[in-house]
């Protein structure tokens, strides 16, 4: 039987592991919402980290960080996809992204930006979202629009790359 000590500090020796999640807003040309953060190069979705010791779930987190970033408190439809990003010297990521659905006219004249961490937004059709998204973040926008335009199922990605 192992002591509560034990256990402590084996927990304390695991890896540590980050994890964000994003909202994925669409207008109804299906161009997909981005915005620019200040802090650093190319340009993201709404979301952000999760705080998980408040006991945050993923899908709060994005809840949370849209409101946060862009105003908008919506409901989050179902879950698109998870990435598991890995980059040598960094802790590894996992990344959730939501449906956050299509905005309407009123929906873009209701975002306020967080002029402490954002720049401006703007739609971007698919062909276009590498101009705009570095790394991985492409390939996850463009695997959740495939899960979309599939209707069913949430995509396992690897380093933005779609493993299932």
């Amino acid at each position: 039987m192992t002591s509560a000590q034990d256990f402590a500090t084996y927990i304390a020796g695991l890896p540590r592991i980050l994890a964000g999640a994003a909202a994925l807003f669409r207008d109804s040309a299906g161009r997909v919402l981005l915005v620019e953060p200040n802090y650093r190069d190319g340009w993201a979705l709404p979301g952000g980290t999760i705080e998980s010791d408040d006991g945050e779930t993923p899908r709060q987190g994005a809840r949370r960080e849209t409101l946060e970033e862009i105003g908008l408190d919506r409901e989050l439809g179902r879950l698109l996809a998870v990435d598991w990003v890995y980059r040598a010297g960094m802790p590894p990521l996992v990344a959730y992204l939501y449906d956050g659905g299509v905005l309407g006219e009123d929906d873009f004249k209701a975002i306020r930006l967080q002029e402490e961490e954002l720049l401006s937004w703007r739609l971007v059709p698919r062909e276009e979202l590498d101009d705009y998204l570095l790394g991985f973040l492409g390939g996850r926008v463009r695997a959740a629009l495939d899960v979309l335009a599939d209707g069913a199922g949430t995509a396992e990605l690897e380093n933005g790359r779609r493993v299932f």
